[in-house]
């Protein structure tokens, strides 16, 4: 009712339009703060995830060497925030030439909505390529994404531009946010989830993203990616 009464004067309209410029000020200082805190927390924890996990890193490498002599990570083009995109960084869990025999796979895809691609016991998997997969260990080169600022530690997962391609306005929502190595949908199913099942659970992180979400999220990724449930 204040504000009503207020409108019908000049002085109560100028007043009332310098409040909203005062909160929208406010608003755009508080999302800026939360973006910095984020990066800044993204930065430190992937810098030391690197150099605790550079023994893990050789010995992985290695290993993948070792069984068919090829390269030991694998850098695809991934779909960021907005539409931007980049180059995001695997261990290699395939054998080599891997990609261009998806096509003979399709009709065996476990995601009925045809968007994103997942089938039980992929032929195409290596014998380390298997249980890297299974613990999510081929992941951890997407540290370097993190640190470099294409990918942050909890966010939606990076889609390929074939499955963008695809992708309905409402699907698009979660490309609202950075990706990251973990997201809701991470901790609760993995590759057992649909792709409309994602969607959700992504955007639900847009909407109640926060540094404590994040860290919770974080904690939560450990134990459901080690008990290997829900891996492709």
């Amino acid at each position: 009712m204040l504000q009503f009464a207020a409108a019908r004067t000049t002085l109560g309209r100028w007043w009332l339009n310098a409040r909203a410029r005062w909160q929208c000020w406010l608003w755009r200082r508080l999302v800026k703060a939360t973006d910095a805190m984020k990066r800044a927390f993204d930065i430190v924890t992937s810098f030391v995830a690197l150099i605790l996990l550079g023994p893990v890193f050789l010995l992985i490498g290695l290993l993948i060497k070792i069984e068919d002599g090829g390269p030991a990570f694998f850098v695809q083009t991934r779909v960021g925030k907005f539409g931007r995109e980049f180059k995001m960084y695997k261990f290699r869990s395939m054998r080599p030439g891997a990609e261009a025999e998806l096509q003979k796979y399709l009709a065996q895809n476990h995601h009925r909505e045809g968007v994103t691609f997942k089938i039980k016991n992929d032929p195409r998997l290596t014998c380390t390529g298997k249980w890297l997969r299974k613990f999510s260990f081929d992941e951890l080169p997407q540290f370097f994404n993190v640190f470099k600022g294409d990918m942050s530690l909890v966010g939606p997962r990076p889609p390929l531009p074939r499955e963008v391609a695809l992708y309905s306005s409402t699907d698009r929502r979660r490309l609202a946010a950075k990706p990251g190595i973990t997201c809701f949908w991470q901790i609760s199913g993995r590759s057992e989830i649909d792709f409309s099942g994602q969607v959700n659970l992504d955007v639900k992180y847009i909407e109640e993203q926060s540094l404590t979400t994040d860290v919770k999220l974080l904690v939560k990724t450990v134990p459901a990616v080690l008990s290997g449930k829900g891996a492709c």
